[in-house]
């Protein structure tokens, strides 16, 4: 990666414009062609600096309002197992896993969405069932302050 790609990508970080020729637009913005911006993203999509383009939603706009990070007592040697389980639910979008420390005792962590405290409660009794987990504990979301990506 040079310090053109790094431009390239800082350029479209917060998304590609909505006009007839995008990749023209970023073009002028960088000074490259539109055939260079194309062939380094696609580049850069190969060496996995850009895992994707797609429209970002605002969930509560479309009234996804209920958030919940589920807590998970997984056994070690099941971490793998269950997390593939866990990360194949569509409401689920990140799951991750973290160390244990003497006075927490969850190491699987799960964001879930819906549209309903209710439905975040029904997803994980869902998640527990398809993969045996029963100590698990739900986190509702208050408020968000802040919620982006890595930046540049």
């Amino acid at each position: 990666m040079d310090k053109i790609d790094l431009k390239l990508l800082k350029t479209i970080q917060d998304g590609i414009p909505i006009v007839s020729e995008p990749f023209k637009h970023i073009a002028a913005q960088v000074g490259l062609s539109e055939t260079e911006v194309l062939e380094r993203l696609h580049k850069l999509g190969k060496e996995g600096a850009i895992r994707r383009f797609g429209a970002s939603i605002g969930h509560r706009s479309i009234g996804i309002t209920a958030n919940a990070m589920c807590t998970w007592n997984v056994p070690d040697e099941k971490v793998e197992e269950v997390g593939a389980i866990m990360a194949g639910f569509p409401e689920v979008t990140h799951c991750y896993e973290r160390p244990r420390y003497p006075d927490w005792k969850y190491n699987l962590f799960t964001m879930v969405h819906a549209y309903s405290h209710q439905e975040c409660e029904k997803i994980a009794k869902e998640i527990s069932i398809a993969t045996g987990i029963k100590d698990y504990s739900i986190l509702f979301s208050e408020r968000e302050f802040k919620k982006t990506g890595v930046r540049l």
